[in-house]
């Protein structure tokens, strides 16, 4: 696409976002998943409970420096290799529900006063202007047909499962993606609870069934990722899902 076509594109979807106008030179492939600055600023403020949101809220600077992040992601497109566009992809919907959880916090969550958190076009992403559910539902899901991106990617809420602490790169990616998705199922209340009554797990299992190979297959899918797998005749039911923010101290 030329450069006066694809500018001409981007003014009539309205990118403008942050300040800047894109066009078809702004537009370059990254060599990396994540830039420098995305990487010191998980290792400040994410937490394996949470994300220090006020901490982070209270510096400019460090506000200044994810602003950089998503300027990345909106200025470049995914790196060669499959491993490391999905870590792009990844980083870029964590560095983007950060940046716009801070700049409405103070919030109770993410749907705290408002129902287009993720479905309004608020994110710039390889110069288009989209919303959070079309990164995740029409490009990571159907691009890269991984199932473990649903302990990866994180909504900023309490039932989600929590936000690495680093960012994903292509070299540990598949260790990453595996750690995570076992951390979920083996240790956390929000993604797997039993009883004498049978189990309880996430409605991520629900809502994505289809990704786990659908429902009557969930119980075999925990399993994989168990320590002490579950019999398959296991009674489940799935668990409410909680929306407030996922802020630590």
């Amino acid at each position: 696409m030329k450069k006066i076509t694809l500018c001409l594109f981007l003014a009539y979807q309205g990118v403008f976002h942050g300040g800047y106008t894109l066009t078809a030179a702004d537009l370059t492939q990254a060599t990396s998943a994540a830039p420098a600055e995305y990487g010191e600023l998980l290792s400040r403020y994410a937490k394996p409970n949470g994300v220090r949101y006020a901490a982070w809220h209270a510096n400019p600077a460090d506000l200044e420096k994810l602003k950089k992040v998503v300027d990345f992601y909106a200025t470049t497109t995914p790196p060669k290799g499959r491993d490391s566009a999905l870590a792009w992809h990844i980083n870029a919907y964590n560095a983007w529900i950060l940046n716009n959880i801070l700049k409405k916090y103070p919030t109770e969550g993410p749907l705290a006063g408002e129902t287009l958190f993720f479905h309004g076009n608020r994110i710039v992403v390889s110069g288009k202007e989209i919303s959070l559910d079309y990164l995740e539902q029409k490009m990571i899901r159907p691009t890269f047909k991984e199932p473990r991106i649903h302990f990866a990617v994180n909504c900023a809420s309490e039932s989600c499962p929590p936000l690495m602490t680093k960012p994903f790169e292509a070299s540990t990616l598949d260790a990453d993606l595996t750690k995570l998705t076992k951390e979920f199922i083996n240790n956390n209340p929000q993604g797997i609870r039993l009883d004498k009554s049978g189990v309880k797990i996430s409605k991520i299992f629900e809502w994505y069934a289809e990704d786990f190979g659908g429902k009557d297959k969930l119980i075999a899918y925990i399993s994989q990722y168990r320590d002490q797998p579950l019999p398959v005749d296991t009674k489940s039911v799935f668990m409410d899902y909680s929306w407030k923010l996922n802020s630590t101290k």
